[in-house]
């Protein structure tokens, strides 16, 4: 009599057999681009650049030169941006001027996230990075700071090899349909709803 322990471990490798074959079968058909992808990371929950900035870690392990222009956060300091400074490995250029509602002053706020995207462009069409991070632009796309069909312009127009992240909140359903990878964010629960104030190291 086959012991049931027996039975569950063979039925269990022929199950995984399978799905490894069809997982196996699937990739092959798969082909690169050979072009750097563009991601979108957005949505209301919490998340969006500190997944980004995995993605750098991803690619500075690969040797890959990455770009991070920041288009809202200012001159706040943030561990990544500290971290980065003191090990070196990324272009970081944070050019906006803190939260939409420090200013107060539309223009102002235009002409930085103007300024931010021109250097972005200068960033992603140069060929000398593998990935560029563009931090927070969609916030400046949701104000209209800036023309969703100037960040299309400004994708199309990166090096072949030049991947792409942009964060923030309330992406455009155009440039969602642009990216080949969108990932939503979404808010099940946040110590600020309970009066607790941003930790660091955690949230910035």
């Amino acid at each position: 009599m086959t012991d049931a322990p027996d039975q569950d471990a063979k039925a269990h490798k022929e199950k995984m057999n399978e799905v490894q074959a069809k997982h196996r079968a699937k990739t092959s058909e798969l082909q690169d681009p050979e072009r750097g992808l563009v991601l979108v990371h957005t949505g209301k929950g919490k998340g969006k650049s500190s997944s980004a900035f995995g993605v750098v870690v991803r690619a500075l392990g690969w040797g890959q030169k990455v770009g991070v222009v920041q288009f809202i956060k200012g001159k706040w300091k943030t561990g990544e941006r500290r971290f980065f400074e003191d090990h070196g490995g990324v272009t970081w250029h944070t050019m906006g001027e803190g939260f939409t509602w420090d200013t107060q002053d539309r223009d102002r706020d235009i002409a930085a996230a103007k300024s931010a995207f021109g250097k972005a462009c200068d960033l992603m069409a140069s060929g000398d990075y593998d990935l560029v991070v563009l931090d927070e632009i969609n916030i400046a796309l949701r104000y209209e700071y800036l023309s969703v069909e100037d960040v299309l312009a400004g994708l199309e127009g990166r090096a072949d090899k030049t991947g792409v992240i942009l964060t923030g909140r309330d992406a455009p359903p155009a440039l969602c349909d642009y990216a080949d990878l969108v990932t939503e964010m979404s808010e099940v629960k946040h110590p600020f709803q309970a009066g607790i104030k941003a930790q660091r190291g955690v949230d910035f």
